[in-house]
């Protein structure tokens, strides 16, 4: 279920499918396989990176994100929360990411998280965010949650986020870069031992 998801670092992850997908570039690395599809979650300068979006862009690549994100790169399709569309053959909702205790990332910001489907198995890449009421039963089979504190939720509020979410695997993220380290994953992962919810902690590429 995880096998083709590749953890990039921070917030970063492809999907390769077909088609290649990817969540907020930062980073990357030089070589990388192209991106069919591009999902940004909000114009932060370590999740909308154009430098990054060029190294995996090509002809026809999809760039989606809120109205932010069109401010800094070209030929974004806008989405806004509550919306479901399809791009490059891929049905993407955009669901509320917010703080609800610290004053980073504002609700009337309008920054996302993303629940998308491909081939048959959804995931919910829920960005810089805390524990928030429209997270209960999205109910994806994978989620990808940031664990780190400072900015968005730490192990604990993530644990209980997974367990309003209810997905069948859980992936810690935002970690190892900007701020947190890997003892935030692994305490994710002990305080949902019992859950049900399995956590997979995926090394950096």
């Amino acid at each position: 279920m995880v096998e083709h998801l590749h953890w990039l670092g921070h917030d970063c992850f492809r999907l390769d499918g077909p088609p290649v997908v990817y969540v907020d570039p930062f980073k990357l690395a030089d070589g990388l396989p192209k991106a069919d599809l591009i999902l940004i979650t909000h114009d932060h300068f370590d999740h909308c990176s154009p430098e990054d979006v060029a190294k995996i862009q090509k002809a026809n690549t999809t760039i989606v994100g809120p109205a932010t994100v069109a401010k800094k790169l070209c030929g974004v399709q806008v989405i806004a929360a509550g919306e479901t569309k399809t791009f490059a053959g891929v049905t993407v909702k955009a669901v509320p990411a917010y703080n609800l205790q610290k004053q980073f990332h504002p609700k009337a910001y309008g920054g996302l998280g993303y629940v998308f489907t491909v081939a048959g198995i959804t995931r919910y890449h829920a960005r810089d965010t805390e524990f928030i009421p429209e997270m209960a039963n999205l109910a994806p089979d994978v989620a990808l949650l940031p664990v780190s504190g400072t900015y968005v939720m730490a192990a604990q509020g993530a644990a209980k986020a997974a367990l309003s979410i209810k997905p069948k695997v859980a992936l810690p993220m935002h970690y190892g870069s900007i701020v947190g380290e890997e003892i935030d994953a692994t305490k994710f992962a002990k305080l949902l031992q019992a859950s049900g919810i399995a956590v997979v902690i995926k090394p950096t590429e």
